[in-house]
């Protein structure tokens, strides 16, 4: 199961989804709830329902999809996607989790280009009650700084979503809920960053990092040098999704009936 983040919607998983299907593996996108349309719909008119959707009400979503499966999944998240998992994971979903440039997670420090990029967000004193739109000046030159300026303006209205502020807000107040860092049925972890992030940046995921090897289950941590936080779509995305799948093949536990 690959969980996207903020801003995004199941399209941004595209390449992943064709690359580990030719794995030979089946791979399900869901979309957050009431993200279930193409961007350029989203962006033209976003459901009124999405305003008020909140990290919680995400992750339960998540939760009933993958309780319903014919068998526990692999989790690959995102940025919030990667929070998602984390929470997945403390709740007993998964063989094995993924956190691709997490964002922030409760219980750890903003790091200071995460809480830049976040001010879009929080000097809109409304958000928490709005579908905010990223600018494309933030995508060129924060969230996908990386990716050819010559592109930018194809990638942007091919992938990027409307958001509820609300789920940034619950990131600060802490209404997705708290990890238990040191929980025994966690299943293994990897966290991935990238060096060049912008919005989740390195040392957070460090951080991350360091809390979760609190649990006994297997805890890495992989830094990709010169990737952004677009890394699943930009040049050389393939190795970040080799490098992810393979990881939690080789770790994965026991299916549990």
């Amino acid at each position: 199961m690959l969980i996207h983040g903020a801003w995004l919607n199941s399209r941004s998983w595209e390449a992943f989804k064709a690359r580990y299907e030719a794995k030979g593996f089946t791979v399900v996108t869901p979309d957050w709830p009431h993200d279930d349309r193409s961007p350029a719909e989203l962006r033209h008119a976003p459901d009124p329902q999405l305003a008020r959707t909140g990290q919680k009400a995400i992750i339960d979503h998540f939760e009933r999809i993958i309780r319903a499966l014919p068998e526990a999944p692999i989790l690959i998240g995102h940025s919030l996607g990667g929070v998602f998992t984390q929470h997945l994971l403390d709740r007993g979903c998964g063989v094995a989790g993924v956190a691709i440039n997490p964002a922030p997670t409760p219980g750890v420090p903003l790091g200071p280009h995460a809480i830049v990029s976040a001010l879009p967000i929080f000097t809109d004193l409304f958000s928490w009650r709005k579908a905010k739109v990223m600018s494309r000046r933030f995508f060129e030159t924060r969230f996908a700084q990386t990716a050819p300026k010559d592109r930018a303006t194809e990638l942007y209205d091919r992938y990027i979503v409307p958001t509820a502020g609300r789920v940034y807000w619950d990131g600060v107040t802490g209404a997705s809920g708290r990890i238990q860092w040191n929980n025994p049925d966690r299943a293994p972890l990897l966290l991935i960053g990238g060096d060049l992030d912008l919005i989740a940046d390195a040392d957070m995921t460090r951080a991350i990092y360091r809390k979760q090897t609190r649990a006994p289950s297997k805890t890495d941590l992989k830094i990709f040098e010169g990737r952004s936080h677009w890394t699943c779509m930009d040049a050389g995305w393939e190795a970040v999704a080799d490098y992810a799948l393979d990881w939690a093949v080789a770790n994965a536990r026991p299916a549990r009936a």
